[in-house]
């Protein structure tokens, strides 16, 4: 079968699936590519089944070489080769997933950027905007996604059962998110007294376009940070990851962390377990 065909196949069975569009569109970019590269270096169309793991090595020292890709961006390609090749090797396309004998890629793991409970204090006082304050709130209180947070319809927040419901967050999971003790009042008061009166579904909303926007809300907080004068970048993103951050500190089972961020799997969720000196110190101490 032709590499391209396969290609088709594996988006088509993707869509069956239902992976996200998100997913499924950064599928196809990577594998469009790989096959660019491969009809280039043999001046004809490649078939699937002739396809070795050389020409992944090769293809994967261009895009560091030519392409100057960045190594967690050769991660991600090499992982769709992978998922691809091992859908071939189950529609009996190939004789074996021949991606799996490249060699991984190796990615220096970026500590993530996040914010301590007196931060984010000074950061939520540090907002004019009553709405735009209470919506870093919740992403404090909650750990949600900026675009999940601003998605919610009215249905979704059920103050009196006290839970969030995100509907196909990313990757097309549904999850419950308990509303905390401090932020049950706030959200009774904004729905009660501050809330506009207008026709949109959503929860979040301004009288005059029924919605709020992601950039809205980091416009936001980068003038807090400004009148603060810090020098860190700060966004709604990193609202989630200090989130996560505080509730590894407090000793909040991984598990159940995973589970409020709406993560797959354990290893994303693993990025937040911070240690530095100090707390490796008192570590060695107990011994």
């Amino acid at each position: 079968m032709l590499l391209t065909n396969a290609i088709q196949s594996f988006l088509h069975y993707l869509t069956s699936i239902d992976r996200s569009d998100e997913t499924i569109s950064g599928y196809r970019k990577d594998l469009l590519s790989f096959a660019r590269f491969l009809e280039k270096k043999f001046n004809c169309e490649s078939y699937i089944d002739e396809i070795t793991t050389n020409d992944i090595e090769e293809y994967l020292t261009y895009l560091k070489e030519e392409k100057k890709y960045a190594p967690a961006s050769r991660v991600r390609n090499l992982h769709t080769l992978r998922s691809f090749f091992a859908y071939a090797h189950n529609k009996e396309l190939v004789v074996r997933n021949i991606a799996l004998s490249v060699e991984k890629i190796k990615v220096q793991q970026k500590e993530r950027t996040y914010l301590s409970e007196e931060e984010v204090a000074q950061l939520i006082k540090a907002i004019d905007h009553d709405l735009i304050r209470l919506v870093v709130t919740v992403l404090y209180m909650t750990g949600l996604r900026i675009s999940e947070c601003l998605n919610l319809t009215i249905d979704d927040v059920n103050l009196e059962k006290r839970v969030i419901h995100v509907v196909a967050g990313k990757g097309n999971k549904d999850r419950l998110i308990p509303i905390s003790n401090r932020l049950l009042p706030l959200l009774e008061d904004y729905v009660r007294y501050k809330r506009p009166d207008t026709g949109s579904v959503l929860f979040f909303c301004t009288k005059k376009t029924g919605m709020l926007s992601p950039v809205y809300v980091n416009r936001g907080i980068a003038l807090a940070v400004q009148k603060l004068g810090w020098k860190k970048k700060v966004t709604a993103h990193i609202l989630r990851h200090s989130f996560a951050s505080q509730l590894v500190k407090k000793d909040v089972n991984l598990v159940q962390i995973q589970k409020l961020l709406g993560h797959s799997s354990l290893n994303v969720t693993s990025i937040y377990t911070h240690t530095n000196l100090e707390q490796l110190s008192e570590a060695i101490n107990t011994l």
